[in-house]
């Protein structure tokens, strides 16, 4: 297979024209070349943080705080995920997931609720489709055991050091959220030495130090704390110390589109758009242990082509800041997810 056009490659997304080269799943070559094609190549995009298990109660709950929404086990969210049967979860999964792979998301984080029989779930909602999900179970060390790893809901519900232990032992990947409603569980999630943070919205200087100081990444949620009225992260603090990714968080209140997300990361905060769109391939693939995320030989040939020559992006003069402020859905001309179109 091979891709024309304008390719953003390697992680500071050097516009080069050319051709990409995909064999066996994997990116062959990159070659630089005159080209007869307006395309835009860019890597597919890594969410890295989602609860997909909601996209039963889409809108659900308008108006009600953050606590009201999600906190377990009777948050409005997981009463209703308790009062789905199977199919209708199952469902609701497998239309989220085709519309992440439709609209450019290569691979995706899942924080998935319901212990064992939730990973069960998306396990078959995942049946027969090419993007890549790094499943982390709750609730339980069986469902750890059945996942990629475990997520946990935050260190003021629970103390999770048996779930931690049980993750290490394992070689598994552990994620908690912190920071969301205030900055009390901070230093207790630290304390864990989680393979990463989630929301960090609360992060004051001491936690920021601590970030630093263990090299531990933070996926942020920008939208998703809007919708709640928790506040924002202090993104380009957080920039600064440590790898920063972008996720969705909830179906239940937010499109999982990637689009949408940087979108808003680049217009509300000060930070670049290369920067956003590190931290919504490149960087959530990291966080996710994955290989893919980048335009590189030998990567994983995880990529989105867009239509440079769409009414919307025709004519733009940087294609990164395009890409990450302006395009869309519409735009979206070919998703190859290891190697598959």
């Amino acid at each position: 297979m091979e891709l024309t056009g304008t390719i953003l490659q390697g992680e500071s997304f050097e516009p080069v024209e050319g051709r990409v080269v995909v064999e066996d799943g994997e990116i062959a070559a990159i070659e630089e070349t005159a080209v007869d094609s307006d395309d835009v190549i860019l890597p597919a995009f890594v969410n890295a943080h989602t609860h997909i298990g909601d996209s039963i109660a889409k809108e659900a709950g308008g108006g009600l705080t953050l606590e009201e929404l999600v906190a377990p086990p009777d948050g409005l969210k997981h009463r209703l995920l308790r009062q789905a049967d199977r199919e209708e979860l199952v469902e609701g999964m497998v239309r989220s997931i085709d519309f992440m792979a439709s609209t450019g998301t290569g691979a995706f984080v899942e924080f998935r609720e319901g212990g064992l029989a939730g990973v069960e779930v998306i396990e078959d909602a995942l049946a027969g489709s090419p993007l890549e999900a790094v499943v982390l179970g709750r609730e339980t060390v069986e469902a750890m055991e059945a996942a990629d790893g475990f997520g946990a809901s935050g260190a003021n519900d629970a103390d999770f050091a048996r779930e931690r232990n049980a993750t290490e032992r394992a070689g598994k990947i552990f994620g908690i959220h912190a920071g969301e409603v205030d900055a009390t569980d901070i230093n207790p999630a630290l304390d864990l030495d989680p393979d990463f943070l989630v929301h960090m919205v609360h992060a004051e200087e001491l936690h920021l130090d601590r970030v630093a100081d263990s090299g531990t990444p933070v996926v942020v949620c920008p939208r998703s704390n809007v919708v709640t009225d928790v506040g924002l992260p202090p993104l380009a603090d957080l920039l600064e110390r440590t790898t920063v990714a972008l996720g969705t968080d909830n179906v239940m209140t937010n499109s999982p589109s990637m689009f949408r997300e940087m979108e808003f990361a680049a217009k509300l905060f000060d930070v670049t758009a290369e920067e956003v769109l590190r931290m919504a391939t490149i960087n959530g693939a990291s966080v996710g242990g994955l290989d893919c995320g980048v335009v590189e030989t030998g990567r994983e040939a995880r990529l989105l082509v867009l239509d440079g020559d769409s009414d919307n992006l025709a004519g733009a003069q940087d294609l990164v800041r395009a890409v990450v402020r302006r395009a869309g859905a519409s735009d979206v001309k070919r998703v190859v997810l290891s190697g598959k179109a």
